[in-house]
This record gives structure tokens, sequence and C-alpha cells, in this order.
């Protein structure tokens, strides 16, 4: 399948005005409040066309959110990707050399391979290794309802629940073509108190993306006391509601030159019966493998070692 054509109903802000920021780094700003607490980073621009994230940070700097206690950075991360969107092209811009969030494996960040996002990245390392806390912004190919992806560990998912939103949680073991951002060191280890959370805000230039993204990244805050909980009522944020959880048990790596799905899956269907063809890897059938099985985030990029869906159940 072809990327889905999508109104751009986004404005990608200029983030020129913090390059410089307060660190060592471009484009990562850290405020510390001199008092004890844990070290808290949001994360922006993973991918270079997904603006949700931009606009979040660009609006807590604007309304000079600051915590008060700990410390709070804000960083773009894949910049080099997010100053080439074009809203008339707007999916040739996710990256420049290859995908920012598949290389957060030492092997990866300590290896000899260059590229324009390994480098950022290894720039970035001293951050994420700075970090108690993550939440990495970022948004979907498809118009589905946004989702928590907390990783596969149980400390996640309480994290998860902690938040408060989306809806939906997702749990989930990352991508066979490297490793996530939110999966890296501390944040992938049970038995490390760090702990980090990736949010999906709906489709990449949908409206309502800022939103969910503007108000998960206050009530991250919030959860984590880096800000009194009367600002979510400030920005007119109620109380969450419930929260359902999908484990995901297998993803489907593409390993055939072509992959196409069955149907035009845009991600949540439940598929009923145990067997059933969900899509074909070249000529080989890919079937579910138990009833009321979850398409988590059917992708548009099929490519060969890339995945082509994530395959779930709901759970208590």
């Amino acid at each position: 399948m072809s990327e889905p054509v999508e109104k751009v109903e986004l404005k990608a802000p200029d983030i020129s005005g913090y390059r410089n920021g307060n660190t060592a780094v471009q484009y990562v700003t850290t405020f510390d409040s001199a008092a004890s607490g844990p070290h808290v980073l949001l994360t922006a621009v993973v991918h270079g066309n997904e603006l949700c994230g931009a606009i979040a940070l660009d609006f807590l700097f604007r309304e000079k959110i600051r915590p008060k206690r700990g410390k709070l950075t804000l960083a773009f991360c894949n910049v080099a990707a997010y100053h080439r969107f074009d809203p008339n092209s707007p999916s040739a811009s996710r990256f420049v050399d290859e995908d920012f969030n598949r290389v957060w494996s030492p092997d990866k960040l300590d290896g000899s391979n260059r590229s324009v996002e390994l480098e950022r990245a290894r720039q970035l390392r001293p951050i994420v290794d700075q970090a108690d806390f993550l939440l990495d912004i970022h948004s979907m190919q498809n118009a589905t309802a946004p989702l928590m992806m907390c990783g596969p560990l149980e400390k996640g998912r309480r994290f998860a629940r902690e938040i408060g939103i989306p809806p939906t949680i997702v749990s989930d073991e990352g991508h066979a073509a490297g490793r996530r951002m939110r999966d890296y060191g501390g944040f992938g280890d049970a038995n490390s108190p760090k702990n980090a959370l990736l949010v999906e805000c709906g489709q990449h230039w949908e409206k309502s993306s800022e939103a969910v993204a503007k108000e998960s990244a206050l009530r991250f805050l919030v959860a984590l006391d880096l800000v009194d909980r009367s600002i979510l009522g400030k920005y007119g944020y109620g109380a969450a509601g419930p929260q359902q959880v999908i484990e995901v048990t297998d993803a489907v790596t593409i390993t055939a030159d072509r992959f196409t799905f069955a149907s035009d899956y845009r991600g949540l269907e439940v598929l009923a019966k145990r067997g059933t063809v969900l899509g074909h890897d070249g000529s080989k059938p890919v079937l579910t493998p138990y009833d009321d099985c979850v398409l988590i985030m059917p992708s548009r990029r099929l490519t060969r070692g890339q995945t082509a869906v994530r395959l779930g159940r709901y759970v208590n």
C-alpha cells in the first residue's frame, strides 16, 4: 500500500529560536528548579514529519512551564529531518538517512557506521543517559485513536496508568529493525527505577494530534509532581477516563520484497477468528495467531526488514 494522502492541518513551528538552548547540545534546553527531584526529559521530532511534538514543546516554552522540583529538559531530536518538512510532500521528511528511533542500542551507538540520525543520537545520548523519566512524543500514519506505548515491562504499564491518557495503552517489545529510544538503557530494564513512555498522538497532521500532545506532556509532568495538578484545570483538562491495555504478542516483520494487507487496515481492528489471513509476505499468508486479534499500527512503509503490523490482545 502507498502512503495515504492526508490534509496537513498543522503548521510546523519555527524552532530556530531554541537552537542554542543552554546545554552542550543544540536544540536541547534544561530548566533546573534547584530543588531535589527527578530529571525529566520530553522529546519531539524523533521523526521529522511528526509535528505535534514540536508544537507541544513550543507550547511549554511559550507558556513558561517550569519544574517546581528536579529538572525538566526539552529536546528537539531529528532537527535535520524536521527542517526538511514540506507540507506539499509531508511524508518525505521522516528521516534523512535512517530511522532515528531504531538506533538506540549500544552496538549501533558505539559502532563505526555513520548517518545523520546516528550522529544526532550520539550527540543526544548523554542527555538521555541523564534522564530519569522520558516522554517521547510521536504521531501515526493513519487516522487511528491515540496510543500510549509503554514497552513490555509492568513498570511501563503502571506509569502509563498514572498519566491517565490516552485511553488505549499498548505494551510491546518494539521493532526487529532496531531499538527505540524509549527502550534504551534503564528505561528497558525491569530493575532500574528509570521509566519511559512513547505517546502516539493520532494521525501525523490532524489538528487533534496537537491537543493530545499538549495534554500528554502536561499530565506527564503532573504525574511526576514537577508541576502542580491545578495546571490541568487552567488548560481545560478534566479527570482522565478509563484505560485499557493491549498486550502485543507478535510483530510481523517483512521478509519478502513485497507485502500486501488483505484489507485497508488503519489500526485497532479486531479480527475475530484465529487463522484469519491479514496479509501476504510475498506469497506466504500471514495469519492471526488467536481469536480477537488486535492490529496495532499497520504500516504504509512496507519494505523488507521493517514491521508491517503488530498483533495483540486486550488484557485486564
